[in-house]
This record gives C-alpha cells, structure tokens and sequence, in this order.
C-alpha cells in the first residue's frame, strides 16, 4: 500500500501541468503520477498544431474565438463554459512561457500566430510543428525540480477503488480512494491509497486501429470511470482528422496538421479536382468534421483509398520552416512535397465526449476527478474546433487546481484489500489478445466510422457483445497484462461510442447518421 495525497494517472499536458502548480503550492503533499510507458509519451507529445489564444486585440477578440468554437460545435457547446476557457487563454500560455516553453516568433519578436480550420483569426501558438513536444518538455523539467513529485512510469492503472471494494463500508455517496497498480517491469499488483484521484490519460484513437494518436490511447481512463459507474457523455462524437498520411498496412497515422491547409495546401482527388469547394465556401478551411465527410464521399465514390494534399504551388522554404517534421517525414516516404501531393486520408484523431465534469474538474465520483481528453466539458459539443483541445487541458488543470488550492488533503481510513488473482495463470495464448483487438478494430472502422447507420450500429453492438464475452472470460482466468487490460477497457469505450451513437437522433457537428437525414 503506497498512500499520496494526489494520485495523478496520466503524464500529458493536463496531468502534468495539475501536478506542477498543487506540487509548488503545497511542498508537504505527496504527488504520485502513474503513466503506463515512459513519462514523455502522451496523446500532448504529438500534438502539431499549438496552442489557440486570442493575442492580438487588433485583429481579434474573444468574441470572435467565442464565435469560432460555438460553429464547430455545432449548437452543442456549453457558453459559459466556451467563455471560460477562451478567457482564460492568455494567462494560462503567460505560465507555460514561465516554465520554459518556447514558441515560434516573428521577425518583429511576436508570436508567429497561425490559423487553422474553422478558425476567423490568425490565433494558434505554436513551436514549428511540434508544439505538443515543446510543451511537455517544459513540463517535465518543472516536474524534476519538484521534490514532491514521483512519477511511475511504466505502471498501468488496472482500476478505479470505489466503495464496491470495500467490505462493511455503508454510504450514500460513491467515492474514489485510489487505484490498483500494475508494475510493467516486476508483475506487481499494488494499491495506491490517494486522498485525491485525477484521470488524465488522454484519447481513444487505438479503438480505431487507423489513427493520429500513439499506441498508448486506448481509453483507460474512461473505461476505469465507466466501470466505477461515473457519468460518461457525448462518446458518440469521435472526430475524424481529414488529413492523416495514408499508409498501406493502416495502423498508426502520421498527422498532416490541419495548420498545413492553413498554409495554403489544397485537397485533390485522383483526377486532380480540388473537391473542397463543391463541398463549403471555406474550402480547405471548413472545420475537421466536414472536410473528413467530404473526403468520405469522395473514397466512396471513386473507390480510391485516398485523396491527395497539394502543396507544389505553396513557398516551399516557407513550409520547410513552418513545418520541419511533416516535410522530413514525407521525404522519408519518398514524397517530395514541392513536385509531388501527398496521399491522405481521415484517420481517428479526437474525443469530443469523455467523462462528464463540471467547471472545477470534478466527475460524479466523490474525490475523483478528470481534466484533458478523456473528459467531456461542454467546450467542444459536436466538434472540437482546431488547437481548443491543449488550451483546455491547460485551464482545466488550473481549475482542479484552484479547487483544491482552498482544500485541506484529508487522508480517509478506509481499509483496501489487496489485489486478488488467486486462481489466474498467465495466458499463454497472446494470439487471442490480438485477434480480438484487430477484431475489434475492424469493427469499429467498418461500422461505426465517419458516416454511420442504425443498421450498422446494431451489427456493431452484436458483433463487440461476442468479443465483450471471450475477454472478459480470458480476464476473469489470466494474470494482469497490459495488452488483456487495454483491451478490455477498449471494449468498454467501443461499448459507449456505439450506445450512445444510437441514442443520438439528430445528427450534430462530427456525428453523421444516414438515418437522421430528413428525406
């Protein structure tokens, strides 16, 4: 048993950036951060695109910002909440420059300010391409010069510890005491006994198979939630990135940001016809879930694999110093982008929905509480707007922070039980792990992808309910693994996105339903 007064699980923008200010606040609280591979890796270190904050009052004004992420949103966004974060923007980067984050400036010394889909102004901080990166480098080395901290990489949080573990333990209210730990490197199981739990573990991209996101957004969080029965909400808005470098063999995606159609690239099919403007008067600039559908429909109806990003008429000096990364990484493809278009297709990228919490971070679970992608806000509704998502986990991780700013850590004396895995034994047949995952995965991309139908959905749900069954019997007798783990919670998530599919009638920003179109 390990006892903190903060158990962060989670090493990203959000997780890290709460960790950092309660750390310097209190230097006599303990802080335990659990991340299941090394501490850097997160859905925050691939981030591309920046930061959106309203910094030039000339040209721009929250109330444009405002504007901005209300129409990506598609009339599902909270505005108080939208009106928060936004606000909050400017102070929250004046931190990040504080702790070292270094972003892209201009020959007058100003932020080189970008623009990106859906938004008005040019408003997206950023560090060349790889904003994400630069950002979670400066939080680790915040984190290092904290004593307070420990992080435990390579641990893997299995569950949630609620009161359904607890013997002899009567109350109304359900609440959070830590979590059960599993130790990647030895086979431990232990418990972490926290006074205070923050989910920030990030996406669900791997569900998909075909995605921006790292092998590590698989959904834990919101499975671990949704198995400790708090609110999960809007899982049916799953935004599609239009611009994913199309593979072959289809796993992982390289990103092609969305600040590279800001730039000036154009969207082609097979032919050579820029599509975008038969589809929106914005063109290449329409928001993430329109230009995904446009490129759906134009796959489904030339039978092509993918469309094509041209770049060839763009300043290629220019582009090389805007976008180091992306440039190097078609080369290594043997893609020139100043004579040759680059093959892409939508890939899974972002969650909209997640685990419902409100302005001060909390979840429906006393004591537990979730900031950064895994959490549904109410600032993104339908479709999150382009860079929203690192200004939310920044403002968020403040707010959880505030909240508890005012509190006293009061440790519970409840008594947990150990881990139990009597009667399991290390499955031997890793080759079930896989089949179901690919299975899986299959699943979702064929039928619960951009555009979806009722019809589909609910051969979606018979077809997970099989796989939900052969798991859970293979959990139920094997000893932990991450990958049994990670499928399991992948399941559940998969579980939420079709369910709550169905229930929507009306379709709203990323969500797409043949069915709910008004013949």
């Amino acid at each position: 048993m390990v006892n903190t007064d903060y158990l962060v699980i989670g090493s990203g923008i959000a997780g890290l950036t709460f960790s950092v200010k309660i750390a310097e606040k209190f230097p006599d609280r303990k802080v335990i951060v659990v991340t299941k591979a090394n501490e850097d890796e997160s859905n925050t270190k691939y981030a591309q695109g920046g930061v959106a904050v309203v910094l030039d009052k000339e040209k721009d004004s929250f109330k444009k910002h405002i504007k901005d992420t209300l129409i990506a949103g598609d009339g599902l966004c909270k505005e108080d909440v939208v009106k928060l974060v936004i606000k909050e923007g400017p102070k929250r980067l004046k931190e990040l420059l504080l702790w070292g984050a270094n972003f892209d400036v201009n020959d007058s010394g100003k932020f080189d300010l970008g623009k990106e889909g859906g938004h008005s102004e040019y408003r997206v901080v950023h560090h060349k391409d790889i904003t994400g990166y630069e950002i979670e480098r400066a939080l680790l080395a915040r984190v290092h010069q904290l004593p307070n901290i420990t992080i435990l990489s390579h641990h893997f949080a299995i569950d949630l510890v609620t009161n359904h573990h607890l013997k002899n333990y009567e109350s109304e209210t359900l609440s959070c005491f830590g979590a059960y730990i599993f130790n990647q490197n030895t086979g431990e199981i232990f418990t972490i006994k926290a006074n205070n739990t923050l989910l920030a573990t990030g996406g669900i991209g791997c569900v998909y198979g075909h995605t921006t996101n790292p092998v590590i957004a698989t959904g834990d969080g919101i499975a671990m939630a949704y198995r400790a029965k708090a609110r999960i909400k809007d899982m049916e808005f799953v935004q599609f990135h239009p611009t994913a470098l199309y593979e072959e063999q289809g796993e992982s995606a390289f990103l092609i940001s969305e600040a590279v159609r800001g730039f000036g690239a154009h969207l082609r099919n097979k032919k050579g016809h820029r599509f975008m403007p038969d589809y929106d008067e914005r063109a290449e600039l329409a928001s993430r879930d329109i230009v995904s559908q446009s490129i759906d429909s134009e796959l489904k109806k030339s039978g092509e694999p993918h469309v094509y990003l041209d770049c060839t008429h763009l300043d290629i000096e220019a582009f090389k110093n805007h976008f180091p990364n992306i440039y190097n990484k078609c080369l290594e493809r043997h893609i020139n982008i100043e004579t040759d278009w680059i093959p892409v297709v939508p890939a899974s990228h972002y969650l909209c929905g997640g685990i419902k919490v409100n302005k001060k971070g909390k979840t429906t679970i006393n004591n537990l509480f979730a900031c950064g992608e895994c959490t549904r806000t109410g600032l993104h509704g339908a479709n999150r707007l382009a860079s929203n998502s690192l200004l939310e986990a920044l403002v968020y991780a403040h707010n959880v922070y505030k909240y508890h700013s005012k509190r006293e850590s009061e440790p519970t004396d409840v008594i947990i039980p150990d881990w139990n895995d009597e009667g399991t034994t290390i499955p031997e047949e890793h080759i079930l792990i896989q089949h179901n995952l690919k299975q899986l995965q299959a699943l979702m991309r064929n039928y619960v992808g951009i555009v979806r139908s009722n019809k589909r959905l609910k051969r979606a749900i018979k077809h997970l309910d099989l796989i939900y069954h052969e798991v859970e019997e293979l959990y139920k007798e094997s000893k932990i693994t991450t990958s049994l783990c990670e499928l399991r919670n992948m399941i559940n998530v998969s579980h939420l996105i079709i369910r709550q599919s169905l229930d929507r009638k009306e379709n709203k920003g990323g969500y797409y339903n043949v069915d709910n179109v008004k013949k």
